[in-house]
């Protein structure tokens, strides 16, 4: 993980699981944050776990990671983020602060994902082992290895004097 966005990334992830985690726990309470609330308590929660999964997996470089984070906030908020979406061009029903709370959570919930998935796939160096043609053919050249220690045939031949 050498890149900066990758970085900035994870951050926002675990900021977001942190931010969801107290969105659940007050509504769990029946504490007012700001009218943000879950919309199913037991999946968030199974979201949750997941996500510790996910943030590990993209931290390690996985593609799986971030397809797999892509997906759980997907169908879970995008769900949600379409249908709201479509109550607010259709004009039916007044709307308050904590509808357009969680449809902002909704959206940078799905914008995350995405970026995600994009720096994933963008990233050229998220393989283990990398091919860098700079270093690649004196370190892993096992055929210039065998013609040095073939031309090398020689015994330790120095006369030392100990004194």
């Amino acid at each position: 993980m050498s890149n900066f966005s990758t970085w900035l990334l994870a951050i926002f992830m675990v900021m977001f699981w942190i931010f969801r985690a107290i969105v659940a726990l007050c509504t769990q309470y029946s504490i007012d944050f700001m009218g943000l609330t879950t919309y199913n308590f037991n999946w968030e929660v199974i979201i949750a776990f997941a996500t510790l999964l996910c943030i590990i997996l993209v931290v390690k470089r996985k593609l799986v990671g971030s397809l797999l984070y892509l997906l759980l906030y997907g169908v879970y908020f995008g769900e949600h983020f379409v249908s709201n979406i479509i109550l607010l061009l259709q004009g039916q029903s007044n709307f308050d602060v904590a509808f357009y709370m969680n449809l902002l959570a909704d959206f940078i919930a799905i914008l995350l994902a995405i970026f995600v998935l994009l720096d994933m796939l963008v990233d050229k160096g998220r393989k283990a082992n990398p091919k860098d043609r700079k270093t690649d053919w004196y370190f892993k050249n096992e055929k210039y290895d065998e013609e040095l220690k073939a031309r090398d045939k020689r015994d330790d031949n120095n006369e030392y004097r100990f004194y």
